[in-house]
């Protein structure tokens, strides 16, 4: 498995990170209906082309399997394919963002306990709560920090 920053941002790439987003939403987000999903889903390219540093998963054979996007020092985002979760991927990815980018802040749906727990085992520590998310929508969230030892 390598981490690679990605440059270029060409609309291939972003349909296969699309779909990465989607498949880790569909597994983990079990809040969210499908037409929520769907929804957000359209939003996901611009995100994907806007984020100031979009590193990328790939396995050794070149197969795209996760990605994250960090702003500033924030985490913005981190998916995985499914079948890719709780082999250590995740972690090498949130251990390099911290290394390299110096990410100290990550932003969890409070009802995704799965993703909460991973940042908690990470480091990170909730500093705040908000009832919803930043459109308004009834999606507690937490907002966690990495705490220093």
């Amino acid at each position: 498995m390598r981490l690679l920053t990605a440059a270029d941002r060409s609309p291939i790439l972003t349909e296969r990170l699309t779909e990465i987003w989607y498949r880790s939403v569909r597994a983990t987000h079990l809040f969210l209906s499908d037409k929520e999903i769907e929804k957000i889903k359209k939003y996901v390219p611009e995100a994907i082309k806007h984020v100031s540093h979009l590193i990328i998963a790939e396995s050794d054979t070149g197969r795209k399997v996760g990605f994250m996007g960090i702003e500033e020092q924030r985490l913005e985002m981190l998916f995985l394919l499914p079948e890719e979760r709780g082999n250590g991927l995740g972690k090498q990815m949130v251990q390099y963002g911290i290394e390299k980018y110096g990410v100290h802040e990550v932003t969890v749906n409070e009802q995704n306990p799965q993703a909460a727990g991973f940042y908690s085992h990470m480091g990170f520590r909730v500093y705040k709560r908000m009832d919803m998310d930043e459109q308004g929508n009834p999606y507690p969230l937490l907002y966690m920090k990495l705490e220093t030892v």
